[in-house]
């Protein structure tokens, strides 16, 4: 898995710093209401248009890798991100961030959504050592994001911003350098073919219940570090523990408790747990140890359900897997776009305890939605286990955009290669 080009690495390191993203802000969020004079809902706007902007630029990667290629792509998406990055860290308002996140989001997304694809292409040693490698480098950068974000936000709300540029610019330069260029595919895809995947019932049951399950993590994810009152180096350590248990439980926990108890009765389980974490956060808000443990151990869940969501997509769709990953990375992260602006009104408009109390009703609606798949999903792990082809523990990639097409190439010839 070791033994890879340079060029691999590049990438490797890329996707680090992207996925360092998801936590990066969170340690600053006080310190950014505090220093530009804006209230919480009013930061929240960094996750709404960052999220947003992700979700509608979802529908567009297929159709403009195919026809430009994962190289150029690639390198759009990192320099998109190196610009808006810096330009955050260099505004003195909080709506010139909000602002400036957005065009981070375009970037993250055309990143995000070929990376998988660069790094499956030009590995050494095959299908399962590019995903390992890529797997790696997700559980390292959602952990490293909140403790780098925030001893660079101990010394000002600018240094994540600002660092963030500073290593996708380093990335960007080695990418540039070093890696080949990668063929385009055969097919082109079309920007409307994520919509009208949406028609299928199927594939708009998993959207809906990771649009609902995603609206109790960003308001988790938005609003914790206010009532913690913590600085920016003791936010990072909490979220930093947080991070660990996400990589762990996306990459090792949640295959092994899918291939035990099966999809759905996995998903029941951890959200059902998820909801009662909101719940405890929406009761004892004025706590703050009960509030950081139940933080901290919202990461078990969250890893588990990032990745089992993400895979049940991919068991049941009806589509193409890249149609399928695009449509339901734009319901999924409206859902997370729009929480953290709506929790801040709701806040404002009542108290701190209120969105956290609404995030674990919304969750429970997600099972309740869930629950209407069952027997799709019953049929699909039974599917799965009849033929034992599929590698699933690899839907992590897919969760943060992936490349669903490449991995389904590699694998095809992986399968030829060991029939042979």
């Amino acid at each position: 898995m070791f033994r890879q080009p340079k060029a691999v690495y590049a990438v490797a390191f890329a996707c680090v710093v992207s996925f360092m993203g998801i936590g990066l802000v969170d340690p600053i969020l006080p310190a950014l209401s505090e220093q530009l004079d804006a209230t919480p809902s009013q930061v929240s706007l960094l996750f709404t248009s960052y999220l947003v902007v992700t979700a509608v630029a979802m529908l567009g990667t297929g159709w403009v890798s195919s026809r430009i290629g994962a190289k150029k792509t690639l390198i759009t998406g990192l320099a998109i991100i190196v610009v808006f990055s810096a330009l955050a860290g260099l505004s003195g308002s909080i709506n010139g961030i909000v602002g400036f996140r957005a065009g981070w989001g375009l970037g993250n997304a055309l990143f995000i959504a070929t990376s998988l694809a660069v790094i499956v292409a030009s590995a050494t040693g095959g299908f399962a050592g590019a995903i390992v490698l890529y797997e790696a480098a997700l559980g390292l950068g959602i952990a490293a994001g909140p403790l780098i974000g925030g001893l660079l936000g101990d010394i000002s709300w600018r240094g994540p911003f600002f660092g963030v540029a500073a290593l996708m610019a380093i990335a960007l330069i080695a990418t540039v350098v070093l890696l080949d260029e990668i063929p385009k595919p055969a097919q082109k895809t079309s920007l409307l073919a994520p919509l009208r995947a949406l028609r299928h019932r199927s594939l708009l049951t998993m959207g809906v219940t990771a649009l609902l399950y995603n609206w109790g993590f960003f308001t988790m994810l938005g609003y914790a570090p206010y009532p913690m009152e913590l600085d920016a180096i003791q936010l990072g350590f909490v979220f930093f523990g947080w991070g660990l248990l996400v990589a762990f439980f996306s990459v090792v926990g949640a295959p092994r408790l899918q291939a035990r108890f099966g999809t759905a009765p996995s998903l029941y389980g951890a959200l059902g747990l998820f909801a009662v974490l909101l719940l405890l956060i929406g009761l004892f808000t004025d706590t703050r140890w009960a509030l950081i443990a139940c933080v901290i151990a919202s990461g078990i869940v969250v890893g588990i359900n990032n990745t089992l969501t993400t895979q049940a997509v991919m068991l049941v769709s009806p589509v193409e897997r890249p149609v399928a990953s695009a449509a339901y990375g734009f319901v999924r992260f409206l859902g997370g776009g729009l929480a953290p602006y709506v929790a801040g009104k709701l806040a404002e408009h009542w108290n701190l305890h209120v969105p956290f109390v609404v995030g674990a009703v919304a969750v429970l609606a997600g099972i309740a939605v869930l629950s209407t798949g069952h027997r799709m999903l019953a049929a699909a792990d039974a599917r799965l286990g009849a033929d034992g082809t599929e590698d699933v523990a690899g839907e992590v990639a897919d969760e943060f955009g992936g490349a669903p097409a490449a991995v389904d190439s590699e694998l095809r010839s992986e399968h030829l290669r060991a029939s042979a």
